[in-house]
């Protein structure tokens, strides 16, 4: 079969690998119709991440059960299923309190264990035309339609990125009628706005300095700042004035920031003041600012343990000085980590089904396969209008 496979810094390539086979009684093979290419993997691209040079790659997958192992009860021939890309055991202790991203049995060598990810165990990734998945019956979720559907995008979608910008809102303890700053414009940045908005909140702002994200952004209904041409803590206050003027509790119209922030960005975060240049704890740094007193952070972008493309040597080993004096003394809660993606998958796809939410809208690309070496460079580099690609491996 084909697959996408990473051969080094900046080069991946598409080879003729063997296809996957049935190892243990509760595996599944999936024939992949959609694949998308994630943020994650490009800091696999670059070099950031410690995979293996020949490593199949691509942890978000859907498609349609091609053979089932002896053990599988719940699945048959021919469902269609998405899968999340943190693979679970469903039976560990971590697994049993609801923590499928930590999954103690998966991964020989650390907790957690996913699809063609850095660290994450031998699992080959799903940038392929097959892919085998582990303990089917508990990774794989059903999905009503048929490939190809009006749903295909939507339901890719619950592979990693809608689940992780509903945890990252979670993290940030968005709630109704609560404002939300999300830092960062691209897929994950995306659809943090939807699942604000599917929560019930006020005010939303997106801080990027793309301006085709952040127009997408606007439509899905949030206030768009430009890093490069506005101060993101004075414009939301300035902007909350408007509002909080006639203010109905005392001191209210002192909370001139937000409630809720969310990091979609990750360690690769830009310099406002040069953006051709990161700055590892400039979004936190941002964070720190802009969030009132009591509220909360969830830091849903990618830090790593180790960062070979760091600026320095403390960002090289994961170490990031950020202002921990000013987010303690505003009492200010922060959560992160990976998304346990089966604890809102199902849910999510309902909001799908209902027509509620359409997470497929910010898909810009479908290609074949064969395409993918050239959108990894095109997605690297940011290019205007390429937000989210999908590949279509059988296609």
């Amino acid at each position: 079969m084909k697959a996408v496979v990473y051969k080094g810094p900046r080069k991946m390539t598409v080879e003729e690998v063997e296809d996957p086979e049935i190892t243990a009684p509760t595996d599944i093979i999936v024939r992949v119709t959609s694949a998308a290419i994630c943020g994650s993997d490009l800091h696999i691209y670059e070099g950031r991440a410690n995979v293996e040079p020949g490593t199949v790659v691509g942890h978000e997958i859907m498609g349609v059960v091609e053979t089932v192992g002896d053990a599988v009860q719940q699945l048959k021939v021919g469902d269609r299923v998405v899968l999340p890309f943190n693979i679970a055991c469903g039976e560990c202790f971590n697994c049993v309190r609801g923590w499928t991203n930590a999954c103690l049995f998966l991964n020989p060598n650390a907790t957690g264990a996913a699809f063609g990810s850095s660290g994450m165990g031998p699992y080959r990734g799903g940038q392929a035309q097959k892919v085998l998945v582990p303990y089917g019956d508990f990774n794989a979720l059903k999905l009503p339609g048929t490939p190809g559907d009006s749903h295909e995008d939507d339901f890719l979608m619950l592979a990693d990125i809608f689940p992780s910008a509903l945890h990252a809102c979670e993290l940030a303890k968005v709630n109704t009628g609560y404002s939300v700053a999300i830092f960062g414009a691209g897929p994950v940045g995306l659809l943090s706005v939807m699942s604000a908005r599917l929560i019930g909140a006020a005010h939303v702002y997106v801080i990027d300095c793309h301006e085709d994200r952040l127009q997408k952004a606007k439509e899905l209904g949030a206030i768009p700042i430009n890093f490069t041409q506005n101060n993101p803590a004075k414009f939301i206050a300035n902007f909350a004035k408007q509002y909080r003027s006639q203010a109905i509790y005392p001191g209210e119209d002192r909370m001139l920031g937000v409630l809720s922030g969310i990091d979609a960005v990750g360690c690769q975060a830009l310099d406002f003041a040069d953006p051709t240049h990161e700055d590892h704890e400039k979004v936190i740094e941002a964070l720190a600012e802009v969030v009132e007193p009591t509220g909360a952070v969830g830091l849903i972008g990618v830090y790593s343990p180790e960062d070979p493309g760091g600026n320095n040597a403390l960002a090289k080993k994961g170490t990031y000085p950020i202002p921990l004096g000013m987010i303690w003394n505003k009492s200010i809660t922060i959560g992160m980590g990976q998304c346990p993606v089966k604890k809102y998958n199902a849910f999510l796809r309902e909001t799908i089904i209902a027509e509620q939410t359409n997470p497929g809208t910010i898909v810009s690309h479908h290609i074949g396969i064969d395409e993918a070496p050239e959108y990894y460079e095109r997605c690297d580099k940011r290019e205007h209008g390429v937000t989210k690609v999908v590949i279509r491996p059988n296609d």
